[in-house]
C-alpha cells in the first residue's frame, strides 16, 4: 500500500520564498523515510495556475496569463530541484488535462450540495476568500495586512453547514489527525462555533475567463481554492485512471496533506467536507508548519523582506545540504522561526562539518590505519557490545543510542517534528565522539607502530563497533541531507570493505560567515 504525500499549491504569481523551500523540504524528508522503511511513496507537488492574482501579475508584467502561469511555474519545479526534493508528480492546475477532468467530476459529485444565490462580503484578493467582519484585525486581513474589498455577486454555493457535526467528530476522535495539537484545537474550534455555507464561483470576469467555468454555467469560474484543492486527487487519477486513483489515494496507507499554517481551514474544514459530500476517502493526517520570519515579519511573496537572500542565492552561497539541515534542525515545530543566514551557517557547522562529519571522518581514518582496506573478521557481530576494559561505559551508550535511533526518528517524524528527528541524530554522533575520545585508539595505533603487538588486537572491540554506529548514523541521515550522507556511505563503505576518508561536509568559505 502507499504513502501518499503532498505539498500545498502555491500560487504562481511571484517567485518563490524561503517558506516554499521550507515545505518542499519538509515533504521530501518525510517521503525519503517512509522509502528507507520500504513504503512505496507517492510525493506529490504542483502550482495553483488559476487565481486572480495570477491573472493580475500576468497583466503587470505585460504578458499573457498561460504564458506568465506556466514560466512562473517553472521556477517553482526548479526550486524543488535544486532542494533535491524527490517528487514523484508535479500537477500543474492550469494546463494538466487530468485536472479539468478531476475537478468537474468532482462538481457534479458534490452536486446536491450545490445551489446559487446572491452573495454581499468582505473578499481579499491575496488570500482569494471572504471574511467575516470578526475575523479582520482591525478591518485588514489577518494574512496580507490590507483592507478587503466590500462584493456583491451572485454565486454558486457549497452547503458546508450540512456538515458541521460530522468535521467535529472526524476531527476530535483524530479519525483525520491535525498537527500539532493547537492546530488541531484550532480547526475545533473555528468548527464548533458554526459552519456558514460558502461561495464556490465566481463571476468569469473577474479573472477574465481564466480558470475552469462552472459545468452547465459558463459565466461563472469555479472559486480557485475549489478548484486547487482538487489537485491532491486529480493527479492520482481521480476521474482519469482509476486504477492509479485507488493505488494513490483511495486504497493508500496513509493521505498526507503538508500545510503552512495559514490555509488550514481550506485543508481541515472545505477539503473534508468537500469529499465527505463526494463520498470520496479523507486525508489521514494534516501536517501543519508555522511561518519563517526575517527580522520579526513574516516571508511572503507580497511582502519580500528588504535584504533577505531569495533560496536560489542561498543555494549558490551554501549549498543543499546547509540549507536543508536549518530547516530540519533549527525551524520551531510550534511557532515561527526567525532566519538568518548566521543561524544557518551556525547549524551547518556546528552539526554536519565538526559532529557528524569530523566523527566520521576520524572514524574512517583510525580504522584504515589500523586494518587498511577491509575491517577484521571478528568472532562476534561489530555492533556488539560488552562492557570490558576496553570498551568503556562511553562507547556502549553510544552504540545503544545508535540503535534506538530509527526509532527515535520514526517516533519524531510521526508527530511531524522535524527538528527532534534531526537533533536525535546530532545527539547520537555526540555521544560517538565522545566514545571516540574516552578509547583513544590513536594510542593503540601509535603503540603498534612501536613494535606493540598486542595493540591492535586492541582495537577490535572498539573500532569495528565505531564503523557500524557511523554507518547507521548516514544511513538515518540520508533523508535529511541525500548527499552528504551519501558521501558518508562511501566513505564508511560496506560490509568489511573500507572506503577512504573524505570530508563530507566543506567547511563554509563564505565571507560574511565564519
Amino acid at each position: 500500500m502507499t504513502i501518499f504525500i503532498s505539498t500545498s499549491t502555491p500560487y504562481v504569481n511571484a517567485r518563490p520564498h524561503l517558506g516554499h523551500a521550507l515545505e518542499f523540504v519538509q515533504a521530501d524528508v518525510l517521503a525519503r523515510h517512509q522509502r528507507s522503511r520500504g513504503r512505496a511513496t507517492y510525493l506529490l507537488t504542483g502550482t495553483d495556475d488559476n487565481a486572480a492574482k495570477n491573472v493580475a501579475a500576468a497583466a503587470a508584467a505585460g504578458v499573457p496569463v498561460a504564458e506568465f502561469v506556466a514560466r512562473t511555474g517553472e521556477v517553482f519545479v526548479r526550486l524543488a530541484d535544486r532542494l533535491g526534493v524527490g517528487y514523484d508528480d508535479v500537477l500543474h492546475t492550469g494546463t494538466d488535462p487530468r485536472h479539468r477532468a478531476a475537478v468537474e467530476k468532482l462538481w457534479h459529485g458534490v452536486g446536491h450540495d450545490l445551489y446559487r444565490r446572491t452573495y454581499t462580503g468582505l473578499y481579499c484578493l491575496g488570500c482569494e476568500q471572504f471574511y467575516q467582519p470578526a475575523e479582520l484585525a482591525a478591518g485588514r486581513c489577518p494574512e496580507h495586512d490590507t483592507v478587503p474589498d466590500e462584493v456583491t455577486e451572485q454565486n454558486w454555493f457549497f452547503a458546508l453547514s450540512r456538515y458541521q457535526d460530522q468535521l467535529e467528530q472526524l476531527i476530535s476522535s483524530g479519525q483525520v489527525e491535525i498537527q500539532p495539537a493547537h492546530r488541531r484545537a484550532e480547526v475545533l474550534a473555528f468548527v464548533r462555533a458554526g459552519l456558514n455555507d460558502y461561495s464556490v464561483s465566481r463571476p468569469s470576469g473577474r479573472s477574465d475567463g481564466w480558470g475552469i467555468p462552472v459545468p452547465g454555467d459558463p459565466e461563472q469560474t469555479i472559486y480557485v481554492w475549489w478548484d486547487a484543492l482538487c489537485n491532491y486527487i486529480s493527479a492520482p487519477g481521480y476521474g482519469t485512471d482509476a486504477d492509479s486513483y485507488r493505488d494513490r489515494w483511495a486504497d493508500a496507507e496513509a493521505r498526507i496533506h503538508l500545510v503552512g499554517k495559514g490555509i488550514i481551514r481550506f485543508h481541515a474544514v472545505f477539503w473534508l467536507a468537500t469529499l465527505l459530500s463526494a463520498g470520496e476517502p479523507l486525508p489521514t493526517r494534516i501536517a501543519v508548519h508555522e511561518y519563517l520570519q526575517a527580522g520579526g515579519r513574516k516571508i511572503s511573496k507580497s511582502a519580500p523582506a528588504a535584504g533577505l537572500s531569495s533560496p536560489e542565492e542561498l543555494l549558490d552561497r551554501y549549498g543543499r545540504d546547509a540549507l536543508r539541515w536549518w530547516f530540519v534542525s533549527d525551524v520551531n515545530r510550534v511557532g515561527d522561526t526567525d532566519f538568518t543566514e548566521q543561524r544557518l551557517a551556525d547549524r551547518y557547522s556546528e552539526d554536519l562539518v565538526n559532529t557528524i562529519g569530523n566523527l566520521i571522518n576520524r572514524c574512517v581514518t583510525l580504522a584504515r590505519r589500523a586494518y587498511g582496506e577491509r575491517l577484521p573478521q571478528l568472532s562476534e557481530p561489530a555492533a556488539t557490545v560488552v562492557p570490558c576494559q576496553t570498551r568503556p561505559h562511553e562507547l556502549i551508550t553510544a552504540v545503544r543510542a545508535a540503535e534506538g535511533l530509527p526509532t527515535q526518528i520514526d517516533a519524531a517524524l510521526a508527530d511531524f517534528d522535524l527538528r527532534r528527528a534531526a537533533r536525535a541524530i546530532t545527539a547520537t554522533a555526540t555521544a560517538a565522539n565522545i566514545a571516540v575520545e574516552s578509547t583513544r585508539p590513536w594510542q593503540h595505533l601509535s603503540a603498534a607502530a612501536d613494535g606493540d603487538a598486542e595493540a591492535l588486537a586492541a582495537l577490535n572491540p572498539v573500532l569495528p563497533p565505531l564503523i557500524h554506529l557511523c554507518r547507521q548514523l548516514a544511513a538515518e541521515l540520508r533523508p535529511f541531507v541525500p548527499d552528504g550522507a551519501q558521501r558518508l556511505a562511501d566513505a564508511l563503505g560496506r560490509g568489511a570493505g573500507l572506503g577512504q576518508p573524505v570530508p563530507a561536509f566543506e567547511r563554509l568559505r563564505h565571507p560574511d560567515v565564519s
